[in-house]
């Protein structure tokens, strides 16, 4: 095999391989052996028909493109290690010639990783918004405990927004039932929305044993579209009761035996959420920063790829609950092609932010250990909610265990580049990740193509 290797880009070259037809030998071996052990010819045991059976029965056309595309990402392979090509993506491949005898002659374009110069981090410096906790924020933490160990009273009263009923509905298109249209003894929350469009309006002043109807457009099912008559009846209306908000409550509802202490804890936790916040919005400016700095180029394919990848994300996200990408679009009043070229966007910045800390890995000689790879692996395991094995069985299957490695060592990366860098905030507060690394502020998420 010999070949050559023409730049295109800073990102994108060209291989160009030329394979002498004995050098394909063992390949065509290979497929011939493949082709006896899928068919069946009589008077011939499975797996030991001559070649020539093959060549008549399947043809020796189909027994060469076999071989050859065995044998092109075995020679793509040899190509880039003869001239150090650090390779990113998947190749593009043009067969350029060949006949049966001949030289196999190929091209091969595809991403690599360009070369980039950081700046120094310690020249670095980031400004974050200051913390502010208004005393509201800790109302609204109590508001939300005070609504967990609410009581549920039945009244004897119209129904008003903020209670709780239970009851019937039954939906009709023209009179005609709709699969799956009807439902009873439902609890519903007045004024949440969490049911059908039209039904929160038409439950205000509904007392017990009331009915009435209203018309709701169906968003799925055999009537999508259209408009239904809906029959509801209130069975019982229960008023929400909050509990007093003195120490008892505080001893009912947290570890604490005064209000005070429970709000001093709640504006401690908040305090902690805003420095985490500020930490990650150093990091993503950082980031900002030092991509533009060092004026990093991002590989076409490989963000082509990410773009297919973010959106298939997107897909599954919306079928495990039960939405497709049209109602998506729908709800968010905008257009494939928009949504396409967001995807775009952040998928563009993902990447060159994936190249700069691969770059600061190598200047650092970043190694990972058996542990910490494992840690990841048990972590993502975990939240897809599949064995640990499991999950590195599946990983290795499909070839994405070296993307994982990649991500752990970029996060090692980055951890060390927010150690180097300066932080302040707008009051002119230097920040220190010192405080928050007990709480694991430190561990930064490093998979930024989410």
């Amino acid at each position: 095999m010999k070949s050559t290797v023409e730049t295109l880009s800073p990102t994108r070259v060209r291989l160009a391989i030329e394979v002498p037809f004995a050098e394909l030998e063992p390949s065509l071996k290979k497929a011939y052996r493949e082709i006896a052990q899928q068919i069946n010819v009589p008077g011939f045991r499975r797996g030991k028909i001559p070649a020539q059976v093959i060549d008549q029965r399947v043809g020796r056309g189909t027994v060469l493109n076999e071989a050859v595309q065995e044998a092109i990402p075995e020679n793509i392979l040899a190509a880039v290690r003869e001239h150090d090509v650090k390779t990113l993506g998947r190749p593009e491949v043009d067969i350029a010639e060949f006949k049966d005898g001949e030289t196999l002659k190929f091209t091969a374009e595809l991403d690599v990783r360009p070369e980039i110069i950081v700046p120094d981090p310690a020249t670095v410096e980031v400004t974050v918004d200051a913390l502010q906790i208004d005393e509201s924020e800790i109302d609204e933490q109590i508001k939300l405990l005070r609504d967990r160990f609410a009581t549920l009273k039945t009244v004897e009263r119209a129904a008003q927004e903020g209670d709780f009923v239970q009851l019937d509905l039954a939906a009709t298109v023209n009179g005609e039932e709709v699969p799956g249209g009807t439902a009873s003894n439902i609890s519903h929350e007045v004024g949440s929305k969490q049911l059908l469009p039209g039904l929160d309006e038409v439950l205000v002043g509904l007392a017990a044993d009331e009915s009435t109807t209203f018309v709701t457009q169906l968003v799925a099912g055999d009537f999508a579209g259209q408009d239904a008559d809906v029959a509801v009846t209130v069975k019982t209306v229960k008023e929400k009761q909050l509990p007093e908000l003195d120490d008892e409550f505080a001893q009912m509802a947290s570890e604490f035996d005064t209000i005070a202490e429970l709000r001093a804890d709640l504006r401690e936790r908040i305090t902690k959420n805003k420095q985490i916040e500020q930490v990650y919005a150093a990091r993503d400016k950082a980031l900002e920063e030092l991509v533009a700095a060092a004026d990093v180029p991002a590989p076409e394919g490989v963000v082509k790829e990410e773009v297919e990848h973010r959106k298939q994300a997107m897909v599954d996200q919306l079928e495990r609950i039960g939405a497709s990408l049209e109602e998506y679009l729908a709800a968010e009043e905008k257009t494939e092609e928009q949504i396409d070229a967001e995807l775009a966007e952040a998928a563009n910045q993902g990447v060159k932010i994936q190249l700069l800390l691969d770059t600061i890995a190598d200047a650092d000689e970043v190694q990972v250990s058996d542990d910490e790879f494992g840690h990841e692996i048990v972590h993502r395991a975990q939240r897809a909610g599949v064995a640990p094995q499991q999950y590195y069985d599946q990983l290795v299957r499909s070839g994405a265990a070296g993307a994982v490695f990649g991500d752990v060592r970029r996060g090692k990366a980055l951890a060390a580049l927010m150690e180097k860098i300066t932080i302040k905030d707008t009051e002119g507060n230097e920040i220190s990740l010192d405080a928050l690394r007990a709480d694991g502020a430190g561990e930064h998420d490093h998979n930024h193509e989410h």
